[in-house]
């Protein structure tokens, strides 16, 4: 590794870093993550530092803090972690610094999860040495596994230590597209109940990882092999074995992971649609994409399914699975401390996934279903419509037909053009406001004044209503037809 594999920026930002530990004489070591990722030669945004000394971690980052003027947090007080977060222009730097565990450096390498991130530079030598390379150590043949491209546990207590480690050997796998080696995951197999154990806050993250990749599928299918997806949340155990009508050929469970892996389908399918990309890319909180937030809700669409089903005269239903799935998905959510943008997008797929099937049962849905449409679903209608499109494709049951599958496609691709076209145009200003309903039809506030300028902005945007006159006629038929 060559000193030039460290941008200047990374030196700039961590010779105050350097001048500070040197004055303080602290042995400090660079470990992890970023130096993974200059032999990978990837690039992040946000860049995150992870140092080791060999006791009074906290002390020394409260010290450093005051020094630099940065923000300073506590993360693990029984074993002397905390971060410092400083905001350089645009870029948000973190450096977290740890006491070893355990009483020399290649001890507390062995302790960290994987080999891959078990790499350790003396901070000194960054800015001392030439031949940064020469002075890497690699106590865990972290290099060979990079250059391998797998994942293999740092130790055989490596799971014991942080069971969330387990669902970080996934994401790790699905970022950087690389293989969990046999014994690692047979471990993993053994150990998966352990998850039950760890806060949703942190599985979250790391889930979030694994759906971001374009093939999230392949990596929840082998977590769900090994019996891990069954200790992340109860709502995916009850969908399990829960038989469908003859329009599916899978059980409710094996049916969402169907629909998982045909989203995956259909975003690599439509890679070369830029808005699309652009769309699905989208951060709705902090780092967490769109892209992400749309499989999490493929894999919560049909989550009322099991506590909807009924059968009636022969037949297995799930009536009003959607509003029960909702109320289900507002729960899951918070308890994955999801902001209330993401929460309001799940809530919205969920709740309306069955509607893009119901327009698609008509060759030509009227502009009126179609404008209802995308007033309810709002930023997430095109979600909708890709989430949709996976589940019809996942649908492939007896009563299931190859012409109902193809006008589904054509109406679904047809709604997908409608919602970037709408995007474009700017929004309709009203004939008529509130004030003016209020003079004209003497009316007293109520919920009517909302109900008629509802019915009114519908009239216009389909293209009923031309001009003022003729919004005071319809708002005269639409109070008349309330009393």
């Amino acid at each position: 590794m060559e000193t030039s594999l460290f941008k200047a920026e990374y030196k700039d930002m961590l010779k105050p870093v350097y001048a500070f530990a040197d004055k303080a004489g602290v042995k400090l070591y660079l470990v992890g993550g970023i130096l993974r990722d200059a032999v990978l030669k990837r690039e992040k945004h946000n860049l995150d530092f992870d140092f080791c000394l060999k006791n009074n971690a906290i002390s020394f980052g409260s010290r450093l803090a005051k020094e630099i003027r940065c923000g300073f947090v506590v993360l693990d007080k029984e074993h002397g972690a905390c971060r410092l977060v400083e905001k350089i222009k645009d870029k948000i730097y973190t450096l977290d610094f740890s006491d070893f565990r355990g009483r020399t450096l290649e001890e507390d390498l062995r302790h960290r999860d994987f080999t891959i991130n078990t790499l350790a530079l003396e901070l000194k030598d960054l800015f001392l040495t030439k031949d940064t390379r020469a002075k890497v150590i690699d106590s865990c043949a972290a290099v060979k596994d990079l250059k391998a491209k797998t994942i293999r546990m740092a130790s055989p207590q490596a799971f014991d230590e942080d069971a969330l480690r387990i669902l970080r050997a996934f994401s790790l796998a699905a970022t950087f597209g690389f293989k969990i080696e046999p014994r690692t995951l047979q471990l993993i197999k053994s150990k998966a109940k352990k998850l039950s154990d760890v806060s949703l806050e942190r599985i979250r993250d790391e889930l979030f990882k694994i759906l971001d990749a374009r093939d999230s599928f392949n990596y929840i299918s082998k977590m769900d092999n090994l019996g891990v997806i069954k200790a992340l949340l109860p709502e995916f155990n009850i969908m399990r074995g829960v038989k469908q009508g003859p329009y599916h050929h899978l059980d409710v469970w094996k049916h969402t992971l169907e629909t998982l892996k045909q989203l995956d389908g259909l975003i690599s399918q439509m890679r070369s649609s830029k808005r699309i990309q652009s769309y699905l890319a989208e951060p709705i909180c902090a780092e967490r994409s769109r892209r992400s937030l749309v499989k999490l809700g493929a894999l919560l669409h049909d989550i009322g399914k099991p506590a909807a089903l009924r059968r009636k005269g022969g037949k297995t239903i799930f009536h009003g699975h959607e509003r029960i799935g909702s109320e289900i998905v507002q729960d899951v959510a918070r308890r994955l401390k999801l902001s209330n943008d993401e929460i309001q997008a799940l809530n919205k797929m969920v709740f309306w996934h069955l509607r893009p099937g119901y327009l698609a049962d008509t060759e030509k849905p009227t502009p009126r279903a179609v404008f209802r449409y995308f007033r309810d679903t709002a930023q997430e209608g095109l979600s909708i419509l890709l989430l949709s499109m996976a589940d019809q494709r996942a649908t492939r049951g007896p009563l299931t037909s190859r012409d109902s599958r193809e006008q589904h496609e054509r109406v679904i691709s047809r709604l997908i053009k409608e919602y970037f076209k709408n995007k474009k145009e700017k929004k309709l200003v009203r004939l008529l406001n509130g004030d003016e309903l209020i003079k004209k039809f003497k009316l007293g506030p109520s919920p009517l004044i909302g109900k008629v300028l509802s019915e009114l902005e519908e009239l216009q945007a389909i293209g009923r209503l031309k001009n003022k006159k003729e919004a005071l006629e319809a708002a005269k038929r639409i109070i008349s037809n309330e009393k």
